[in-house]
């Protein structure tokens, strides 16, 4: 039941590269029968984690645990070539492990996008030069305001109170999407909801689990425990679908530790997407509505690792916007963290089919639940030549407020 679901097995069509594969591959590498070699890292490292496969499976395999433990094992015993290797630990063990030194990237990055220099490097053909081509447009636009002085902010509601909320405001989305995050506060606010961005917090540890840094993905969920676990409040939320997948499951990542399981478990049991968390409360009328056709990507980890769909078209019915499912909506558009870098060919050919679906609709907006979804969906637009919008939900939430 899962082969049809994977999407390297739908575009391969090879056993090695579907999820009954690799977990035969892992079998044998722990039974000391297969080489932790250039094969089986190959076909590990084509895998996009999207969980499609733990949908579908009736047994309910937890493929996404299998798949972050041979990455781990990949990791200690597997010497990938030098520049790979050197980049890699740098992304996700020192940019990823500061907001600050993250913060001094992205300025670098937001130089390079205005200043004429990409421009400049675009057209002297130096980006094919170097094989950057294809990957440098995916790079986020990074924004003027980043997100990171407001950590350590409350924000109280508007109106009568009806929940207080930890925000959890993410590592990638602070410098590329803090409009998005601020959205997300006002629209909190806007229905009762008083939100502190708690001091302390660092990256959420999802991009660093999913490649196989599981002993720097345990520092920071200790990390965020420490810093967010405040009985006053009534979850711990979250916009990005990724980060909320792992969030959720700190329980599992820190079971083996004696001094943080217990607190974990209980973390983990606090953690709600907005959607999840809006949904449920209940939406206040908004002062408009939208009155616009909105197709909705469901994001994998929102979908297939927490099993939310029906909140986010929820919140879409009740701004008034008019909802046209795409086909396949739950088929993964290839971004899965860096996988669209990693593995851009692979990652291009799956935007190409879910372009394919998207215009097929007929929609004005795309609208996703996760940055990194929307960042590919994006790049999917231009590359067609589209005029639809992408857009978090709580960034039309947001609309439909002002």
């Amino acid at each position: 039941m899962c082969l049809q679901q994977c999407p390297t097995y739908r575009l391969l069509g090879r056993e090695a590269d579907s999820p009954r594969g690799r977990i035969y591959q892992v079998l044998l590498v722990d039974a000391g029968r297969l080489p932790i070699g250039d094969t089986f890292v190959t076909h590990m490292d084509r895998c996009l984690g999207c969980r499609a496969c733990e949908t579908a499976c009736p047994s309910g395999v937890h493929y996404g645990r299998i798949l972050e433990k041979a990455r781990a094992e990949i990791e200690r015993n597997y010497r990938r070539p030098w520049l790979a290797r050197k980049l890699r630990d740098y992304f996700y063990l020192k940019v990823l492990h500061k907001f600050s030194r993250l913060s001094r990237w992205a300025k670098l990055l937001r130089f390079y996008q205005r200043s004429g220099l990409q421009s400049l490097a675009r057209v002297s053909g130096i980006l094919k030069l170097l094989g950057l081509s294809k990957v440098e447009g995916l790079a986020p636009r990074m924004e003027d305001n980043f997100f990171f002085r407001e950590i350590g902010t409350l924000y109280p509601c508007r109106g009568e109170r009806r929940g207080r909320v930890l925000f959890l405001a993410g590592c990638i989305a602070s410098v590329a999407a803090a409009e998005l995050n601020r959205a997300t506060i006002r629209v909190l606010n806007r229905n009762g909801i008083d939100v502190f961005v708690p001091p302390g917090q660092r990256c959420c540890g999802a991009l660093q689990a999913h490649a196989g840094y599981l002993r720097e993905a345990r520092h920071l969920a200790r990390r965020n425990i420490s810093h967010l676990m405040d009985a006053g409040y009534d979850a711990i939320v979250t916009n990005a679908a990724g980060c909320g997948a792992t969030l959720k499951e700190y329980g599992e990542l820190l079971a083996s530790d004696p001094q943080y399981a217990a607190d974990a478990r209980e973390f983990s049991a606090r953690v709600k997407d907005v959607n999840e968390y809006l949904a449920g409360i209940g939406l206040r009328q908004p002062a408009r509505r939208l009155g616009v056709r909105v197709t909705y990507q469901d994001a994998c980890h929102l979908a297939h690792a927490q099993r939310i769909r029906s909140a986010p078209r929820e919140l879409l019915n009740a701004i008034g916007a008019e909802i046209v499912e795409m086909p396949h909506a739950d088929h993964c558009c290839g971004s899965a963290g860096t996988y669209n870098v990693t593995q851009n060919e692979l990652s291009m050919k799956l935007l190409e089919e879910k372009m394919n679906e998207v215009a097929a609709t007929g929609a004005e907006v795309i609208a996703s639940a996760n940055l990194g979804c929307m960042l590919q969906l994006r790049a999917g637009v231009k590359s067609r030549g589209l005029t639809m919008r992408v857009a978090h939900v709580f960034e039309l939430l947001d609309e439909a407020y002002s």
